[in-house]
């Protein structure tokens, strides 16, 4: 048996392209959607996620401003940035590139968006938002993942699912949405026990830790659905998940590649979020 590929690259097209067909709508009431990015310094990963981002906005007919500031800026500099965009009712989404530089305090940089143009999710009342299960944004890589199990109609309710890593970025908030659709939800770490115990009853494996192929085959119950969150380099140079693809993909019923999997859907579900925003200014 060879798994079924879901294929990212193809869904963000069509993701994107329907985000297109409503931003052009927008703009005959004279708004155009507008996505702020900051980055600080001068990380080569942190700088072409940027790009892409700010890519991605202008292809789909929505606004870019990019603020780039040398590594030891003045955290007051930013703070006083991120004040401006949030009166700024021209923008609807502000991100800060994590990670930041050390003299930075990244939590509160981050309290320091406005809820309401937290298009990354990361705001304290929208992290509450969410556990209450009724969030304002969806954190954008947990969003791409909830998009991909529809799309391949995954069945939720009852799953068995085991997620592998507890970040606040992808564990917690997947865990979350999950179980709002009636999944049993296992959350995973380092700390964990047996491991494969655990992976091996999983209806829905979700890989999110950062540890290159460390989730093999036989850690996998035949059939499963496996999202692999995970990009790493291999000694060759090489982009690869946190699930060793050619073992999986001969035990597991659903797949995701990587790269062309979840990787592009989480910067087509951020200009969703920033579509939303502006959506909601439209009312």
């Amino acid at each position: 048996m060879t798994a079924r590929i879901i294929d990212g690259n193809a869904l963000s097209a069509e993701v994107r392209g329907q985000l297109a067909e409503r931003a052009a709508a927008l703009k005959t009431k004279g708004i155009t959607p507008c996505l702020a990015a900051i980055l600080v310094g001068e990380d080569p990963a942190s700088a072409v996620y940027v790009r892409n981002k700010v890519a991605a906005c202008e292809k789909a007919g929505m606004r870019s401003i990019k603020d780039v500031y040398a590594v030891d800026v003045d955290p007051a500099v930013v703070f006083a940035r991120i004040a401006e965009l949030n009166a700024d009712p021209s923008v609807h989404g502000i991100l800060v590139q994590l990670p930041l530089p050390k003299h930075f305090d990244s939590a509160a940089v981050l309290e320091s968006i406005s809820p309401e143009k937290d298009v990354d999710g990361f705001h304290a009342e929208n992290v509450g938002a969410l556990m209450q299960g009724n969030p304002r944004f969806i954190p954008c890589t947990p969003y791409g993942v909830m998009k991909m199990l529809e799309s391949a109609n995954v069945p939720l309710k009852g799953a068995e699912v085991v997620i592998v890593g507890r970040s606040n970025i992808v564990g917690k908030p997947m865990a979350m949405l999950l179980l709002a659709q009636s999944c049993t939800v296992t959350i995973c770490h380092s700390q964990s026990k047996d491991l494969a115990f655990h992976t091996r009853r999983a209806d829905i494996l979700v890989a999110a830790v950062g540890r290159a192929k460390m989730i093999t085959g036989d850690m996998i119950k035949p059939g499963a659905t496996v999202i692999d969150v995970g990009i790493n380099r291999t000694a060759e140079g090489k982009l690869c998940g946190d699930v060793d693809f050619e073992t999986a993909k001969e035990v597991a019923g659903v797949i995701t590649p990587v790269p062309g999997g979840v990787g592009p859907m989480t910067i087509t579900m951020l200009l969703a979020n920033t579509l939303e925003a502006a959506e909601r200014c439209a009312k």
